[in-house]
């Protein structure tokens, strides 16, 4: 690839002109979806832009790429059920077609094409689509509760004798990769090598690609010993698959599912246990069984989803969204979070959203997330686990005192501190 044009300063950025995000708007300036302030409080960043754009705001990606970040929860519904006008395959993007994205980019892990299905539409995603789903059917039909069970006391058993933790990054941080490393047919001790990987991949930054590439090389070893040593796994039910998947697809679906799958499960399970641990009532509720997790597991969805902006879609041809203009060949990023708590559908950000199951956080439409069931498991095992296991559990600081961090992709909890009565092991 070319090399990209020289950024712009750091701050906000001066509109160009011509026919992308960055060309509409006159003199207005563009905000950045990454550097401190978008990882301090990205909730303000959506709220600054919605009041000025409304529901489809221009802004910035790393390294200054130009995008529209939909904002709205029915522009994004707009987005995701309407494959022939937004489509995933970043080959049309424009800004790559043209050379100014370098491949060294850190939003090449996130935005490049692949053989995978979420880069498809139509009937090449529906092909490969179907050998994911499945096999995680059968994944999850293979005593997948007692995988996690058995990781999931794996994990209390290193700190239950301490009488304190950090349920974030001595728990929730590794517990779904543990039991991917099951799923996939991995060697256990790949597994923290390899969820340190995945989430350098979805921060971003300079190391993203490096990461990547060593995701890339743990499965591309997995499926050689695969093809010579078949087992009952994910890995295993690829290669064999009716959909005969190539070389690069099967590789390219091992990351996608594996990358995914962890990183917003595990993200998904600190909200979840932050939630329970900061509400009384919440933690009554689960423990009596008067509370399933799966109401809890459903209000986290609404207000913090794993995945605050989802990548990408492209625009396939000059349009309107939101009141903007969109060109052919335009970025869009899908805010989740944002479109979660859109006024226009959701006034009163406080009320009882139970049994409301209307959430983006599983994305939409033809590439909705289909490893669904396997998350919720780990969820609802993870936590029940960890209740019964630890007597007395408490959070360790004030609700107030913590913090979260985010990227462009997501905000995740920087530690969980708890204190509990100390176990004999």
């Amino acid at each position: 690839m070319n090399a990209p044009t020289p950024p712009v300063p750091h701050g906000d950025a001066p509109e160009t002109t011509g026919g992308c995000p960055v060309r509409h708007g006159g003199t207005d300036t563009l905000t950045r979806l990454y550097g401190d302030e978008a990882s301090n409080d990205p909730h303000a960043i959506y709220r600054r832009l919605r009041e000025k754009h409304g529901p489809v705001a221009p802004v910035l990606l790393e390294g200054d790429v130009p995008a529209w970040l939909v904002l709205g929860y029915r522009e994004n519904r707009r987005v995701l059920e309407n494959p022939r006008q937004f489509a995933r395959d970043s080959r049309i993007w424009r800004d790559w077609k043209e050379g100014r994205i370098e491949e060294s980019s850190p939003l090449v892990p996130m935005l490049a094409w692949r053989p995978d299905c979420v880069s498809q539409d139509g009937e090449p995603h529906r092909r490969l689509r179907a050998a994911v789903t499945d096999n995680l059917q059968a994944a999850a039909g293979r005593g997948i509760r007692r995988h996690i069970t058995h990781f999931a006391n794996k994990q209390i058993d290193a700190f239950a004798a301490t009488g304190d933790a950090d349920l974030v990054g001595q728990y929730a941080e590794y517990l779904p990769m543990l039991v991917l490393t099951r799923l996939f047919g991995l060697a256990e001790g790949e597994g923290r090598q390899l969820a340190v990987s995945c989430a350098q991949v979805i921060k971003g930054g300079e190391d993203a690609v490096a990461h990547n590439d060593r995701i890339m090389k743990i499965l591309g070893e997995l499926a050689e010993r695969k093809r010579a040593e078949p087992g009952s796994d994910f890995t295993t039910g690829l290669l064999s698959h009716h959909a005969d998947l190539d070389e690069e697809e099967i590789l390219s679906h091992l990351r996608l599912v594996l990358i995914t799958a962890h990183t917003t499960t595990s993200n998904l399970l600190a909200r979840v246990l932050q939630l329970v641990l900061t509400h009384p009532s919440h933690m009554a509720g689960l423990v009596s069984g008067q509370l399933n997790i799966s109401a809890v597991v459903e209000e986290v969805m609404w207000n913090t989803p794993p995945l605050a902006v989802c990548p990408g879609r492209f625009a396939t041809a000059d349009l309107e969204l939101g009141g903007q203009q969109v060109k052919a060949g335009d970025l869009l990023v899908l805010g989740l979070a944002a479109g979660n708590v859109d006024p226009e559908i959701r006034p009163d950000a406080t009320a009882d959203l139970h049994g409301n199951k209307a959430h983006l956080a599983f994305s939409g439409g033809a590439h909705e997330c289909p490893g669904q069931g396997i998350g919720q498991a780990i969820i609802e095992t993870a936590v029940d686990v960890l209740l019964h296991r630890l007597h007395g559990l408490r959070l360790a600081v004030a609700a107030g005192d913590l913090t979260s961090t985010a990227s462009t992709w997501e905000t995740r909890l920087d530690r969980l501190p708890v204190e509990f009565t100390p176990q004999a092991i």
